[in-house]
């Protein structure tokens, strides 16, 4: 018998996986270091992916 696997999830349609991404703030700091900070897709909250949903998007129950 194989093993069960879980349904594949679903990739957030707003940043297409990849969730995060590193931005340059420009210049570097006293250590010479290049100083970024991370953004992330408000959409996912940094997953990538999303929920599967059993409702239809405007169905009406």
């Amino acid at each position: 018998m194989t093993p069960r696997t879980r349904p594949p999830s679903c990739i957030c349609p707003n940043c297409n996986g990849f969730a995060s991404a590193a931005i340059t703030l420009g210049g570097r700091d006293r250590h010479g270091h290049l100083r970024t900070i991370t953004a992330y897709c408000p959409a996912c909250h940094g997953t990538g992916t999303t929920r599967r949903s059993t409702a239809w998007e405007g169905a009406r129950a």
